[in-house]
């Protein structure tokens, strides 16, 4: 199980760090992947655009090749028994716990005037979602790894009180490293809201992306033998996600000589960011112009993550002690 806000476009990071990984589990596991909607509405401060970010947040990972006919893809909100176990969990939270996490502190300084009650919670929310399906493999990233800690302490803290419900949530990922897709400014890695102009979108048109591509930072020419920049290891980083293992060579082989053009190697790199992206954004445009098809995506996704929930929160009340007949 894991989920994604519907909040900015996704991007190059969100691909190779997320959403290639939900493509390959659905081949062989139970998944169920949810647009976190809920969750959106503890920092956004205006919510009519809401509907337009849910439409292209699915329809973008779909284009990825997300089957909503293979897994449950839905909505946080069309599942009103993530709901019902939010609040059962909020009973087991400590506050001082939840005011210590590392999210809860960034949102706090972002946002000072909106420090809702929902941020506070957020992580029981999290929890919520991932108990509520009892899934025992969730797929996150590192800055997602403490909230998942959280909801295994939940599932610890519900199965010693009431009796045994939940399994223990554990990270997966193939065994394999997950991709950091660096930012294009020669520093960190790409984000839905921070430098645009150095992130590449999935929505980006093709003259987008080679402006941003271009305005890559590079050095201005390392010595032979020198220890690589950080700027040009990302810029070798991403040429590896779109361009063969020879290509790669060819450039750093100059690079080693002393005698790379960085020019032509990032006009290489957005040519192959074009060829990767565009048919993604194109089929993502497509999906979200067909209303019937998103309708029934929704409904059908609702359905099957609702047909567990039920199961989970029947098993939890009567574990609670709240079936009085």
């Amino acid at each position: 199980m894991s989920g994604i806000r519907p909040t900015g476009f996704l991007h190059l990071g969100n691909y190779f760090g997320a959403v290639r990984n939900y493509v390959r589990m659905q081949d062989e596991y139970t998944c169920y992947f949810m647009v976190a909607d809920l969750h959106a509405l503890t920092t956004l401060n205006e919510t009519k655009e809401l509907k337009g970010h849910v439409r292209r947040v699915m329809a973008e990972n779909i284009a990825c090749g997300l089957d909503p006919d293979r897994v449950a893809f839905y909505c946080q909100s069309h599942v009103p028994e993530t709901t019902e176990l939010y609040l059962f969990l909020n009973m087991l939270a400590k506050v001082g716990e939840l005011e210590k996490t590392p999210t809860f502190k960034d949102k706090i300084r972002l946002q000072p005037q909106n420090i809702n009650a929902g941020l506070l919670t957020y992580p029981v929310l999290q929890a919520a979602d991932i108990l509520l399906q009892r899934a025992h493999l969730v797929p996150v990233g590192k800055d997602q790894e403490q909230h998942l800690e959280i909801a295994r302490d939940f599932a610890i803290r519900f199965n010693k009180r009431f009796g045994e419900v939940f399994p223990e949530p554990y990270a997966f990922n193939f065994g394999e490293n997950l991709a950091r897709v660096p930012s294009l400014d020669g520093a960190g890695k790409m984000s839905k809201s921070e430098n645009q102009n150095a992130t590449l979108y999935l929505a980006d048109d093709d003259e987008t992306i080679r402006k941003k591509v271009m305005k890559a930072k590079t050095d201005s020419g390392a010595e032979a033998g020198s220890p690589m920049p950080e700027s040009i290891g990302n810029l070798f980083q991403l040429l590896r996600l779109v361009a063969p293992e020879e290509t790669v060579e060819v450039f750093m082989a100059h690079y080693m000589a002393g005698t790379i053009r960085y020019g032509d190697m990032k006009k290489e790199l957005a040519e192959g960011m074009v060829k990767f992206i565009a048919p993604i954004r194109e089929r993502a445009a497509a999906i979200q112009d067909d209303d019937a098809y998103l309708r029934r995506v929704m409904e059908q996704g609702a359905v099957k993550a609702r047909a567990n929930a039920q199961v989970t929160i029947g098993l939890a009340k009567e574990a609670i002690g709240l079936v009085y007949y």
